[in-house]
């Protein structure tokens, strides 16, 4: 697969991957779940995919990326359909549980897949390509959903999104057996352990950078969407402020190449961080439709170059033969912050309310951006 057929996959698999957490969020609360409760019903899209994250990225390695993928958005399609035939809060229980168990396939192998388009340079292009159509359809797919809900309800939103893998799958079983990964030069036979990739300090670093972005991530997906249904917006204006955080991505994205080749990727990353930590401090204090989609901007201003650049990090520090497994071990860190993150949210905002949350993630994403700001810029020698 070439990088335009690639990201027409991620266009419809992504939009609505990232629509269906909107509408588990929105759809939860209509049914009359408490924010904890919504919170552990958006965790279970991450629960499976913590444990599994590492053996798909070993499968990427060893059979290609066009199997994983395909089972991915198959996964997807099964799991959308089911609030569609019995909603319900147990439905939503098993359609992200479902959905995030196959996804995780998918998106380890697509992204595996773009990094072995290209090197050096090219490769940071070809990131930044892939993450400005993940922020396009981190857009397309809350503003269709909350628009959707307002016209045919929860449950026929399910369907209407459901249709969308549909596309993903066609091309898929339409492709040849496609690429596969490159192979290590040498000691193939030999024993290949997680705790080796652990052990590279950078890596490491990576990584854990890796999980505060993430934290900040669903500050975005979670906690954002359920602040402002208790602001009292209407499912379209919640969709429209998910949609102006993703609209700051993309723009961000667009330019990331440019910033990059004038510092580095780890200064980049590191400053953008402290521009996230003070759009969180400044949302609990508005609670109006423009003052909310104004502070979700400059908060995807802040998180727009973190998937990119997290992603060249880790292919970048990560030995020949191993970037899948690599790939694999990031969203390890990531799906266990995903799956931890939403509890906390929903229980601590529950008790405390919102700002003790909001200054807390601030202050995670200043020490990420503390770390990664003053760090020597290792490149890829591509």
């Amino acid at each position: 697969m070439n990088l335009t057929l690639t990201l027409l996959v991620q266009v419809f698999n992504h939009t609505c991957f990232k629509g269906s957490k909107v509408l588990l969020t929105l759809f939860a609360l209509h049914l009359g779940a408490t924010p904890f409760l919504a919170g552990v019903l958006f965790a279970m899209y991450s629960v499976l995919p913590a444990l599994l994250s590492v053996l798909a990225g070993k499968l990427s390695d060893r059979i290609g990326f066009r199997v994983p993928m395909l089972a991915g958005s198959l996964g997807m399609l099964g799991g959308m359909l089911l609030p569609w035939l019995a909603p319900g809060l147990l439905a939503l229980f098993f359609s992200a549980t479902l959905i995030g168990a196959f996804y995780i396939f998918y998106t380890v192998a697509v992204q595996h897949l773009v990094g072995t388009l290209g090197t050096g340079v090219l490769r940071t292009r070809n990131y930044a390509w892939y993450a400005l159509c993940v922020g396009l359809t981190s857009l397309l797919g809350p503003v269709l959903v909350g628009f959707c809900i307002e016209a045919m309800g929860h449950a026929r939103t399910y369907l209407l999104m459901a249709g969308l893998p549909v596309v993903p799958v066609i091309i898929l079983l339409a492709l040849g057996r496609g690429p596969r990964a490159p192979r290590a030069a040498s000691g193939g036979d030999a024993p290949r352990r997680v705790l080796d990739l652990l052990r590279l300090v950078p890596l490491r670093k990576a990584l854990i950078t890796g999980g505060i972005l993430e934290t900040g991530s669903e500050l975005g997906n979670f906690l954002l969407p359920v602040y402002a249904h208790q602001a009292g917006l209407s499912p379209s204006q919640i969709g429209l402020v998910v949609g102006a955080l993703a609209a700051a991505l993309m723009l961000v994205r667009a330019i990331l190449p440019a910033l990059v080749r004038i510092s580095s990727e780890e200064a980049v990353l590191g400053r953008s961080l402290f521009v996230a930590a003070a759009a969180c401090l400044s949302v609990p204090f508005v609670t109006g439709f423009v003052p909310l989609l104004i502070a979700a901007f400059v908060l995807g201003l802040g998180l727009g170059c973190g998937a990119p650049l997290s992603m060249v990090l880790v292919y970048n520090r990560t030995p020949d033969g191993r970037s899948g497994e690599a790939m694999g071990l990031r969203h390890t860190v990531n799906k266990a912050t995903e799956g931890v993150v939403p509890i906390a949210f929903g229980s601590a905002s529950t008790a405390f309310g919102m700002l003790p949350v909001f200054a807390a993630v601030a202050v995670l994403l200043c020490i990420g951006g503390a770390q990664l700001a003053s760090e020597p810029a290792p490149r890829d020698p591509g």
